[in-house]
C-alpha cells in the first residue's frame, strides 16, 4: 500500500507538472483565420493583404507592411510561411515603429527574413535576423562583413512552395529564431525591444498562417527602448491608381507610382495651371501630415537671396538683395487646404525648405506673420537624399518640422480657407514623394 501511495503521489506530481507546462505554453492567435482583425495597414493597398482559406495572402505589391494593433514586448511568436514564387522576398518585423522610416517603405525594427532561394556570403534564405532603419542589434555570431546581421547556423528552410515554421522568442532585448524546429539565429541588445509586429510585402506573393503568440512577463524597458506609439495616421499614397488623389486629364503618365514612390516629371499637360498640381480627393481642415520627398535632378548652379529671420532679404552695400550661389536641384511644395499661396516650399534656396514663400514675401502681411513663416534654420538634407515634413494645420496656424527640426512654429496664415484639399505642387521640375500619411485633428 505504501508503494502504491508513493506511486500515485509521484504520478500526481508528474501530471501537475505537465499541466503547468501545458498552461505555460498556452498561445493566443494573432490571426483568427477569417479576417485581418487585430491588424492595421501601414502603407500598402487594402488588397495587398487579404485572407483566403485560413491564410493571409500578400500580393507583394506595393512594398510595405501591415502591423499588429498593439505593441508587444516579451513573447514567443510562432507562424508558418511560404513563397508562391521562387526567389520571393518578405519578412516579419519585430518591435517595429507604427510608421515607416524616412525614405523607405519599412519601419525601424528587427527583421526576421522570409526569403526564398537566394544565397550569398552576406545573406541567406534560411532565417537571417538583422536590425533595420535605425534599430540596433548585436548578432549572436559575427557577420562576415561586420553587419548587424546574424546568419543562420544551418540551412533548414524548405524551398517554394513548401511551408516553413518559425518560432521567434523575444525576451529583454534578446531574439532567438528557430526554423522548422531548431534554433539557428538571433541577436541581443536589441533596440527598441518593445513595439509592433509587422508582416512585410516585398514584390511577390507570400502566404502566412497559424500565427500565434504567448506573451512573457515584462522586463520594464525604459521609454527610449520602446517604439513610437501609433497615433492614428492613415496612408494617402499606396496604389498605382492613386485612388486618394484627383485624376485630371493631362496628368496621366506624369504623376506616376513606382512601387511605393510617386514620381513627377514636371511635365503635366493639364490645361488649367491649377490642375497641374496633384490634389487629394478629400478636403481637410485640421490635420497632421507626414510626407517624404526628394529632388532627383542633377543640380545646377543658381543664385538666390539670403533671407533674414524677419523674412526680409539681406541687402548688400548697393541696397540690392545679397545673392549666394547654390546647387539647385529643383522646386516643389506642399499646398495646404487648396490654397496655392499656402505652400510649404521644397527648394534648394538658402532660406531652406518649409518656408511659406507667398506669405513671407508679401508686404501686406504683418511683420509677425512674415517672420513666422520664415524657417528658423535650414534643415534640408543634401540634394538627392530623402527628407521628411511633418506639417500640422490647426485653424489658421501652421507648424512645420523638417527632418526632426522645428522650423515653423504655429505661424499664422491669414486668408487660408478653413478646409480644402492637400496638393503636391507642379513646378516644371522633377520631384519624388513617398510615405504620405495623414491624421485628422
Amino acid at each position: 500500500m505504501r508503494w502504491t501511495a508513493l506511486w500515485l503521489s509521484g504520478l500526481l506530481v508528474i501530471t501537475f507538472s505537465m499541466a503547468t507546462a501545458a498552461e505555460d505554453e498556452k498561445f493566443t492567435p494573432l490571426f483568427n483565420g477569417k479576417d485581418l482583425s487585430g491588424w492595421k495597414i501601414v502603407n500598402v493597398a487594402p488588397e495587398t493583404f487579404t485572407v483566403k482559406d485560413g491564410i493571409i495572402v500578400s500580393t507583394g505589391k506595393p512594398t510595405g507592411t501591415i502591423r499588429t494593433e498593439r505593441m508587444y514586448e516579451n513573447f514567443i511568436l510562432e507562424l508558418e510561411w511560404r513563397h508562391l514564387v521562387a526567389g520571393g522576398n518578405a519578412g516579419v518585423f519585430i518591435w517595429g515603429d507604427p510608421l515607416t522610416a524616412v525614405g523607405t517603405p519599412f519601419s525601424r525594427g528587427i527583421e526576421v527574413q522570409v526569403l526564398d532561394g537566394r544565397e550569398t556570403a552576406n545573406y541567406t534564405s534560411h532565417g537571417d535576423v538583422f536590425s533595420i532603419h535605425g534599430a540596433t542589434m548585436k548578432p549572436a555570431r559575427p557577420h562576415p562583413s561586420g553587419w548587424a546581421r546574424c546568419l543562420p547556423s544551418e540551412k533548414r528552410c524548405k524551398p517554394s512552395p513548401e511551408w516553413n515554421h518559425y518560432r521567434v522568442e523575444c525576451n529583454d532585448g534578446v531574439l532567438k529564431l528557430s526554423v522548422n524546429g531548431k534554433e539557428v539565429s538571433g541577436g541581443s541588445q536589441c533596440h527598441p525591444r518593445k513595439g509592433y509586429i509587422c508582416l512585410e510585402s516585398e514584390g511577390s506573393e507570400c502566404h502566412f498562417r497559424n500565427i500565434n503568440i504567448r506573451e512573457l512577463p515584462s522586463t520594464n524597458p525604459p521609454k527610449e527602448a520602446i517604439a513610437n506609439e501609433a497615433e492614428g495616421f492613415t496612408p494617402l499614397l499606396y496604389d498605382a491608381e492613386l485612388s486618394q488623389w484627383k485624376q485630371v486629364e493631362g496628368n496621366a503618365g506624369h504623376w506616376t507610382m513606382k512601387d511605393w514612390q510617386l514620381h513627377y516629371d514636371g511635365q503635366s499637360e493639364a490645361k488649367r495651371p491649377l490642375d497641374k498640381h496633384l490634389w487629394t480627393k478629400k478636403d481637410y481642415g485640421d490635420f497632421v501630415l507626414v510626407c517624404d520627398w526628394r529632388l532627383p535632378n542633377k543640380p545646377v548652379k543658381k543664385e538666390w537671396p539670403l533671407v533674414q529671420p524677419n523674412g526680409d532679404d539681406v541687402l548688400g552695400d548697393d541696397g540690392k538683395p545679397k545673392l549666394v550661389t547654390v546647387d539647385d536641384a529643383g522646386n516643389s511644395g506642399i499646398l495646404l487646404r487648396g490654397y496655392e499661396h499656402a505652400q510649404a516650399n521644397i527648394c534648394c534656396r538658402p532660406v531652406g525648405s518649409g518656408e511659406i514663400t507667398e506669405f513671407r514675401t508679401n508686404k501686406k502681411y504683418s511683420p509677425e506673420v512674415r517672420a513666422g513663416v520664415t524657417p528658423k534654420k535650414r534643415a534640408d538634407k543634401p540634394n538627392g537624399q530623402w527628407n521628411r515634413f511633418v506639417i500640422t494645420m490647426q485653424g489658421d496656424r501652421v507648424t512645420v518640422v523638417l527632418n526632426g527640426e522645428l522650423i515653423i512654429d504655429r505661424a499664422q496664415l491669414p486668408d487660408i480657407p478653413a478646409k480644402g484639399p492637400i496638393g503636391l505642387q507642379h513646378h516644371d521640375e522633377a520631384v519624388q514623394f513617398g510615405n504620405i500619411f495623414i491624421r485628422e485633428l
